[in-house]
């Protein structure tokens, strides 16, 4: 028998003598009644929150996937791992146009759960399947896509470059900073280029739109030869004795940028004892 709805209900708290079964119903066992928590679209949201929020910026590398353990089942990437034992079943789907879902199976119950995805749900359990949830997603997002933040070509091409040639992806230091990262050397851990995202304004130009730029080292006494004001300034943030910022804007830029990084990487080189 269906009761009221409770929508009002600031904290629901999953417990002994309540268990969420499919469609957004819980079972009360002593009374024996069912109550519907909210609608399907609020679990949607929240669920579609989570996944938006852990997947933001990043592109799928389908190798990695498969070395991960997904299995490829028409187009799409399948993943599937046991939590809390093997009481419940999660189940990663990743599709070739980009689009990402993730469910978990309740293997008792044999019906979807989807406590872990309503807004305010609180308790031990649920709050332990909504961690392990996020935790597998993190960990999937971190080994086996590559974080695309940067828009503009004249910087990806760059970002290309480093990766063919040294094997270096952009590393995202800075928490606060989503749209800043850096190269540096694995030999000695040195910086050897910074990608900022910033006002033109702080770069002296009169504008206050954003853009993307390169800080690289160049040798003290080249710093006034690379300077021009134009699409290559003092290093932005850095010492702008060894330091420049290139702001690229056609291909005459890209190939000076590629040259750049070549030198900044051999200038952040492990000194000779």
């Amino acid at each position: 028998m269906r009761g009221k709805t409770l929508r009002k209900t600031p904290v629901f708290r999953e417990g002994k003598k309540c268990r969420l079964v499919g469609k957004g119903e819980i079972v009360d066992k002593k009374r024996k009644k069912c109550y519907t928590l909210i609608g399907s679209k609020a679990r949607n949201k929240m669920k579609d929150d989570i996944i938006a929020k852990i997947f933001k910026n990043r592109t799928a590398e389908y190798d990695k996937l498969t070395a991960y353990g997904f299995f490829e089942e028409n187009d799409a990437f399948l993943y599937r791992k046991n939590l809390c034992g093997e009481d419940m079943t999660l189940t990663v789907k990743i599709c070739r146009d980009g689009t990402i879902d993730a469910d978990i199976f309740d293997n008792e119950a044999q019906d979807y759960y989807t406590l872990f995805s309503v807004p305010d749900a609180a308790g031990g359990f649920v709050g332990k399947i909504r961690a392990e949830y996020e935790n597998v997603l993190t960990d999937i997002a971190e080994k086996c896509f590559r974080r695309e933040v940067f828009k503009t070509s004249y910087v990806k091409d760059p970002i290309g470059y480093v990766r063919a040639t040294y094997g270096d992806e952009p590393e995202y230091l800075w928490e606060k900073f989503p749209e800043n990262a850096i190269w540096r050397r694995k030999d000695n851990r040195k910086w050897y280029g910074v990608i900022l995202t910033v006002s033109r304004r702080k770069l002296g130009l009169d504008s206050e739109e954003k853009a993307e730029i390169v800080d690289l080292r160049v040798p003290t006494e080249d710093i006034e030869k690379y300077v021009d004001g134009k699409s290559v300034f003092y290093g932005y943030h850095m010492n702008k004795k060894h330091w420049i910022s290139v702001l690229p804007q056609d291909d005459e830029d890209l190939k000076k940028i590629c040259k750049a990084i070549d030198i900044s990487y051999a200038l952040a080189a492990k000194p000779k004892k």
